[in-house]
């Protein structure tokens, strides 16, 4: 059986050489393996950063991290699908990098040492802090209007939010869910989240406009 890593990407670039100078001539001779669209085959890591800053979206994402939780990584993985405009890393400055699949490298990241630290950034650009989180007194995700300046803010697998956390979000909103768990992956409730915001904002005024497009 053949090795389903040695599918993802292209070899060497075929045909006369290209002038373009987006496109890393290592990885025209070498070929592109990396985990980017194929639209990024062969481009410059800076050029793809360059490229997504013009089209990323308003909402941030912030992570706790006190406990070195992995689910980090996933949520990074999938603020970068979502076109997030940078994510935020609150408590530990070094966290779990292993599920971001190297997506964080085409992404901007800051981080905060205390929850105020994070609302004081947030604040003085009129970012909204939004925390996610089915915890009692919580407002269902699904009704609630998110604001287009917003910074999703999640907190670990299993403690969820700190307190000081949800001090400083305006609003705490659950995911409503219909079976037997009392709550989701943290990774997954992410996904949903950042899904929520972009249906709202991107596809929600324009439908079938979509800033994701590379056309």
């Amino acid at each position: 059986m053949n090795d389903e890593r040695e599918q993802v990407g292209v070899g060497p670039w075929e045909g006369p050489w290209p002038d373009d100078d987006r496109l890393d001539p290592e990885l025209l001779r070498d070929g592109d393996r990396r985990n980017v669209v194929d639209a990024y085959r062969y481009w410059r890591h800076d050029a793809i950063v360059a490229d997504l800053d013009e089209r990323r979206h308003d909402f941030h994402v912030a992570i706790e991290n006190w406990e070195h939780d992995f689910n980090i990584g996933s949520v990074v993985r999938t603020a970068n699908a979502m076109g997030a405009a940078a994510f935020h890393i609150v408590g530990r400055r070094r966290w779990n990098r292993r599920g971001a699949m190297v997506t964080d490298r085409y992404q901007h990241e800051h981080h905060h040492p205390t929850p105020g630290d994070l609302a004081r950034w947030a604040g003085a650009r009129g970012i909204h802090l939004i925390g996610i989180d089915n915890l009692p007194g919580s407002r269902a995700l699904e009704t609630y209007d998110l604001p287009r300046n917003a910074m999703l803010v999640f907190g670990q697998e299993g403690p969820g939010l700190s307190d000081a956390m949800r001090a400083e979000c305006e609003a705490t909103l659950h995911i409503e869910q219909f079976g037997s768990t009392r709550s989701i992956n943290a990774g997954a409730a992410a996904a949903i989240a950042m899904h929520a915001w972009v249906r709202r904002h991107t596809f929600g005024q324009n439908p079938g406009d979509s800033r994701a497009s590379l056309a």
